[in-house]
């Protein structure tokens, strides 16, 4: 495994080694510490370096966002498109494609769920049968049932287990599989601060949006994935930094992890401010916490005061967090290869103040108020939830690198086909048809005026 690694880093070209890109900001520092793995991949005019020197290229902020980097994992990449003369491919032709054969695979299955140990099992036994390394969290091995399994017992030696916030195991996973709901989904997202590996969601909680695969055939669905034969759907992140006021107080940091279990945190004496980072799938809410009063948060674009946010907060997400608490704030849905990302008021003090859907490349920074008479709360995917006050600032824009979500046919089907059967998507009682004796104007007027003619 650390051959591999070794091998990784010489693959690294030059030109890739010294690029970075402004759109992702301090994506270039994870990038120096986490080669960027497989061949450099081309990028459009507006994004290269001159080839004088990179330092003294500058470029502006393209509306499109980022191009998304297309290596995900150790070994998976999207297999370009000969045909394709735009550096954005369609996404109807996005498919998985493998470097080298996948060998490591991190197993994310949503606990305290006594329903899916029968299929945990029975999947982690397939996958070792086929001589696959499988990672799982530490305390999914100590569920009580599992425990318990004298059948289960040798199989527990194999298995390779990390622990949240601790053990950074980003270099080693080739593909995820997630058992349970759209939390595990977010939740596998949130481990990987970078490249995502490759993910394959079953179906198995009790929403399932996000979760296309059904587990009754799985050894064929896993074995075709792992042979490079399946469709994928790029799900934009949302890069999110949190600046905060320490205002004196000396924050405990206990082996690179802070008080909001983050690891890229980095403290800054001199302005005596805390930086954290975060990946984020779904969205960031901004609300106004425990407190009576309107939240009361400045909005700005790419340094431009647009809105004064009063209500109960606001909403910012991604197409695919757009089918979440978006949509029950009464916000469009997007679908997920759309560059946009969406901001939606929680119930604002104000009959005008609509959703609003802005350019995948622009910054969004929110602020409190000068004149808000409380703090307000954010939170990412519903975790890390954190006090923002006077002087901490939340700067969002899209994150260089998507989550490669994998497709049971391809995106758009799969979209709709979530659309109609988790959220019931325009589900009405068919209009019955006019009998044949009968003309369509006259019975047509009641349906007009009445509404009756349902």
């Amino acid at each position: 495994m650390e051959q591999e690694k070794v091998n990784g880093s010489k693959e690294l070209s030059a030109d890739a080694a010294s690029y970075r890109c402004s759109a992702c900001h301090g994506d270039e520092d994870w990038a120096l510490g986490h080669p960027i793995r497989g061949r450099a991949k081309s990028r459009s005019l507006s994004a290269s370096p001159a080839l004088a020197s990179t330092r003294e290229f500058r470029r502006t902020r393209s509306l499109h966002g980022p191009c998304p980097v297309t290596t995900f994992g150790p070994k998976a990449c999207v297999l370009q498109n000969p045909q394709s003369i735009m550096h954005i491919q369609d996404p109807a032709s996005q498919r998985l494609t493998w470097n080298k054969s996948p060998k490591s695979v991190l197993v994310i299955k949503k606990v305290r769920d006594a329903s899916l140990l029968q299929p945990f099992r029975e999947l982690c036994t397939y996958l070792m049968e086929n001589n696959m390394i499988v990672y799982v969290e530490k305390k999914v091995l100590e569920d009580p049932a599992l425990v318990s399994d004298d059948h289960f017992g040798p199989m527990k030696r194999r298995f390779c287990t990390f622990r949240e916030d601790y053990d950074d195991i980003s270099n080693q996973i080739d593909l995820i599989i997630c058992l349970g709901g759209d939390g595990t989904l977010l939740y596998a997202s949130s481990l990987f601060q970078g490249s995502v590996p490759p993910v394959m969601a079953f179906h198995l909680g009790s929403l399932g949006f996000l979760t296309p695969f059904n587990f009754e055939n799985f050894q064929s669905q896993v074995t075709q994935v792992i042979q490079g034969n399946a469709a994928i759907v790029l799900r934009s992140r949302l890069k999110v930094r949190v600046v905060k006021e320490l205002c004196g107080k000396k924050l405990a940091v206990p082996n690179g992890v802070s008080e909001h279990g983050m690891l890229a945190t980095a403290l800054d004496a001199e302005l005596g401010k805390q930086v954290m980072q975060y990946q984020v799938l779904n969205e960031v809410v901004i609300d106004r916490g425990p407190s009576s009063y309107l939240s009361n948060v400045d909005v700005y674009l790419d340094g431009h005061l647009i809105t004064t946010v009063q209500g109960d907060g606001v909403i910012v997400s991604t197409p695919t967090g757009s089918t979440a608490y978006a949509a029950a704030a009464g916000a469009s849905m997007i679908h997920p290869n759309v560059p946009a990302i969406m901001v939606t008021p929680i119930c604002p003090h104000s009959l005008s103040f609509r959703p609003i859907v802005v350019p995948a490349g622009v910054e969004l920074k929110i602020m409190l108020s000068p004149e808000a008479r409380n703090t307000a709360w954010v939170s990412f995917d519903g975790r890390k939830r954190q006090e923002i006050r006077h002087g901490d600032s939340i700067s969002i824009t899209t994150s260089c690198y998507p989550l490669p979500s994998v497709c049971v046919r391809d995106p758009v089907s799969d979209w709709f086909e979530s659309l109609a059967q988790c959220l019931h998507w325009n589900l009405r009682k068919r209009q019955a048809h006019f009998p044949e004796d009968e003309g369509g104007d006259e019975a047509g007027d009641g349906d007009e005026e009445g509404g009756s003619g349902s």
